[in-house]
């Protein structure tokens, strides 16, 4: 196994397969993803009681805690990591991507203490008793830190990555449910009832949208100001065209204009905003496809064109060195 580790032609071809299985599970990632639909409802149900709770107790505090007990909790109470590696932006980070209570902080300080040293030591042992690729110490210490480092900004770039996939997956349906929220405003409903039944409706299209309705539609409920729900809309999105809709809502709520001027010009404006982003995504894509087809494309097709010529070339040559297998044919 250790001989089979260094060869690289093995490691070459452990590499294609794991890119040949990485795109397999790409492709059927869609058809095995599971409807989380009822596990977010039921999530904004939770939050609902938290919020009913507040409300009853009339606490002042910003928003309600869970303990956490965990192993991970434990470690970050003991080594302070709270105070080594703070983080002023962590917990809107942390809502921007959907992870909410003090569970995910305490993964977040447990990850990013401990990633550096096993990813670096990965790095080392491999290494030392796998292949250096003959590399001399400078370099092996390099990769070596470079894992390390790899470890301590990993956590950051999945929380980064989780939340645009997230800001993405809820532009896609928010001008749609903003539409349905017109209709039902203008239908007689108050903007609580229109959030709960848009929430209801659009949940099929994107999940995240439905669950950030569903706790706004809590927080408007049992928030002692109402604007402040529409803000923390805002906040959890971190979305321009979310932050317009929050202030139109805001401002409605303040001079009591008609909710149905606000959310048909915010209707308008982010159909717009939608259409704005995918011509940008088309006009990027000639460039992005530039890199693909010289490494993919190019090579075949020289490959295609070079073929005859070099075989009509290889049987001239051949002929001229064999005159007598000429002058029979």
């Amino acid at each position: 196994m250790m001989e089979a580790l260094q060869d690289p032609g093995f490691l070459a071809a452990l590499l294609a397969g794991l890119a040949a299985f990485a795109t397999i599970l790409t492709i059927a990632a869609p058809a095995l993803k599971g409807n989380k639909l009822e596990t977010r409802l039921k999530s904004v149900s939770n939050r609902r009681e938290e919020l009913r709770r507040k409300s009853r107790e009339q606490l002042q505090e910003k928003s309600l805690r869970r303990k956490d007990e965990g192993m991970m909790r434990n470690v970050v109470d003991k080594l302070d990591l709270q105070s080594a590696l703070k983080d002023d932006n962590l917990e809107k980070a942390l809502v921007q991507a959907g992870l909410r209570g003090p569970r995910p902080v305490s993964a977040f300080y447990f990850a990013r203490f401990a990633l550096p040293f096993a990813l670096g030591l990965a790095s080392f042992l491999y290494l030392k008793f796998v292949n250096d690729f003959d590399l001399n110490f400078q370099l092996q210490m390099c990769v070596v830190m470079f894992g390390a480092a790899a470890g301590f900004y990993a956590p950051n770039m999945y929380l980064t990555n989780r939340a645009d996939k997230r800001k993405a997956s809820i532009m896609k349906a928010f001008p749609d449910s903003l539409d349905m929220m017109l209709i039902c405003v203008e239908s007689g409903m108050s903007i609580e009832a229109a959030f709960a039944r848009v929430g209801e409706e659009v949940g099929t299209a994107s999940v995240e949208l439905a669950e950030e309705l569903g706790l706004t539609t809590a927080e408007l409920s049992y928030l002692q100001e109402r604007r402040q729900a529409y803000i923390n809309l805002a906040e959890r999105t971190n979305h321009p065209g979310i932050k317009s809709v929050a202030t139109a809502l805001v401002q409605a709520e303040k001079y009591g204009t008609p909710m149905g001027v606000a959310l048909r010009t915010m209707a308008k404006e982010n159909r717009e905003l939608r259409e704005l982003e995918a011509e940008k995504k088309a006009a990027a894509l000639p460039a992005k496809l530039t890199v693909p087809m010289i490494v993919f494309f190019l090579p075949v097709l020289f490959i295609v064109i070079g073929t005859p010529a070099y075989i009509q070339i290889k049987e001239n040559d051949d002929a001229e060195q064999n005159p007598v297998a000429r002058a029979t044919e």
